[in-house]
């Protein structure tokens, strides 16, 4: 994304930002008619471009369903806010800043408590269990975070989140949530989306007392590239954006 942005002129990258604020702003709003983020708290962000790498994040203390092409901050990897109106909030820079520094192909940080994949992490156990066809893709994908004990609140913790993410694109983070990255906004929000679903399954259907069914291990994908790749998942934001364009439309303002 990074070169594209630089190799494109200066008109072009100013139309290719904001379909990347739309694209954004579309996913706040998703993400709010689903319930997965936790008041005006936590964030999402996509890296820009750039000899300076910057990046869109949401302002500090908007709840998703306000937020609009036009309200997303740009920041650098330092925390300084270069463009925009308002505040980044520190836990918000912790995590995102550090995971685009330690992790280049993670363009997109999506950073949210979603319910079933939030009351997965409570678990003392949070494992995704190979039950559902979901999980073939989905579970080598998924790294597990069982050391944090508060936020995060330092550069030292966004590197340790950032290292236990490592080369996985979905990590639970115990008693916490999850971030799942991508190299589009559409990638990481289709994986979050079907992890979410795909923890809905397994805790509605442990919540039967029943032992689930697992799938045959051979029949796992071994895939750790791009999530689009194999699922429709450009289609899937374009979608809903038809739908926000009808009921939403002032997100891309």
């Amino acid at each position: 994304m990074v070169a594209v942005l630089q190799s494109l002129s200066s008109t072009a990258a100013v139309e290719e930002e904001w379909r990347l604020r739309c694209d954004m702003a579309a996913v706040f709003r998703i993400a709010a008619r689903h319930g997965w983020n936790e008041q005006i708290g936590n964030h999402n962000s996509l890296m820009l471009s750039g000899a300076k790498p910057t990046f869109l994040i949401n302002p500090r203390g908007y709840l998703f369903q306000e937020l609009t092409a036009s309200s997303l901050l740009v920041c650098d990897l330092d925390g300084s806010v270069l463009r925009g109106s308002g505040e980044l909030r520190k836990v918000a820079f912790f995590i995102h800043a550090r995971i685009h520094l330690r992790n280049p192909a993670a363009t997109c940080v999506l950073h949210v408590h979603p319910r079933y994949l939030t009351a997965l992490s409570l678990l003392e156990d949070p494992s995704l269990i190979l039950a559902h066809h979901n999980n073939l893709l989905l579970n080598d994908r998924v790294a597990y975070d069982l050391d944090a004990v508060a936020p995060a609140d330092s550069n030292e913790e966004g590197d340790r989140l950032a290292a236990a993410l490592g080369d996985k694109s979905t990590l639970v983070m115990g008693g916490h949530g999850v971030t799942v990255v991508g190299p589009t906004v559409h990638d990481a929000f289709d994986e979050l989306f079907i992890a979410e679903r795909t923890a809905m399954y397994q805790m509605t259907a442990v919540s039967s007392g029943q032992k689930l069914r697992t799938l045959p291990d051979a029949m796992r994908r071994r895939w750790n590239g791009p999530w689009g790749e194999k699922l429709d998942a450009r289609l899937h934001l374009d979608a809903w954006r038809r739908v926000l364009d009808r009921e939403e439309p002032d997100y891309a303002t």
